[in-house]
């Protein structure tokens, strides 16, 4: 462990959310990681933190307002279920076990987990997709479901899994890749097969798709004005059918609200209804 340790010292990856103990701060850093690469996360974390700054800036917030300073981060809907946990945040205060942070509106198993350890020095291991290929390998097979969480935790040094858990995480981002440099691994010796890999489900392609035309959709509408499905289809220049298809989706997750004019941004300016 401690070879793993030395070697993060000298080669993690240094985040500004990792310099900080702000529940807050960690949460929407790892809301925003959520499906979206690292490098795009840390050039917009910083801008939208500024924005909303405390959990009450970001619950007294416009939808439309947060949905603006989200765009291009993908998944939309991420940001409204974040405004979300921040008005629960506000009502009855900060969870402090992975358990309680769970029951936070959009947070998952590994993001409870990460903030309680990071935030609030819960001693628990954060699983994400490089932590179990990292372990499967160590041990010599593919870890799932419980045995995936149970090895894990034991593997947890004790009083030290905020460290741990950043650097196992980096040893998969850097070294431990699906395709591993073994040569550059310091803790080499301790692998039982480098080889196992069980790869994600594959994601649809974007172009063509209907994350492509929700996306486009959003982003036109951030200006608060109501639009129609076909002015909607005209400007963005995609299939009416699938504009519609997107339209109605868009409805039901709370990003779009129906008014007489066509369609408009949640929380839109009372002037453009």
């Amino acid at each position: 462990m401690e070879a793993l340790f030395a070697w993060y010292e000298q080669h993690g990856r240094d985040f500004s959310w990792r310099h900080t103990d702000d529940p807050w701060a960690i949460l929407v850093s790892e809301v925003m990681s959520q499906q979206t690469q690292i490098d795009r996360v840390a050039g917009r974390y910083g801008s939208f933190l500024a924005r909303f700054p405390t959990p009450r800036a970001m619950a007294s917030a416009r939808p439309a307002d947060v949905l603006a300073e989200w765009s291009g981060l993908g998944y939309n809907r991420r940001a409204l279920n974040l405004q979300a946990a921040a008005r629960a945040v506000v009502e009855s205060g900060w969870p402090h076990t992975s358990s309680g942070l769970g029951a936070l509106p959009g947070v998952g198993p590994y993001t409870a987990a990460a903030v309680a350890c990071f935030a609030f020095g819960e001693q628990v291991p954060a699983i994400d997709t490089n932590l179990k290929r990292v372990l499967s390998r160590w041990v010599g097979r593919a870890l799932t479901g419980s045995e995936l969480s149970e090895q894990a935790v034991a593997m947890v040094p004790s009083g030290q899994a905020a460290r741990w858990n950043s650097a196992v995480m980096d040893l998969g981002a850097l070294i431990c890749k699906p395709v591993p440099r073994c040569e550059g691994c310091p803790v080499s010796d301790s692998c039982a097969d480098p080889t196992i890999y069980a790869p994600p489900p594959r994601q649809a392609g974007f172009d063509g798709s209907l994350r492509q035309t929700r996306g486009a959709i959003v982003k036109l509408m951030l200006d608060g004005r109501p639009r129609t499905a076909n002015q909607v289809a005209a400007a963005i220049r995609h299939q009416p059918d699938r504009v519609e298809t997107a339209l109605s989706a868009l409805v039901r997750e709370g990003i779009l609200e129906s008014v007489d004019l066509g369609y408009v941004v949640v929380g839109a300016a009372p002037s453009a209804r």
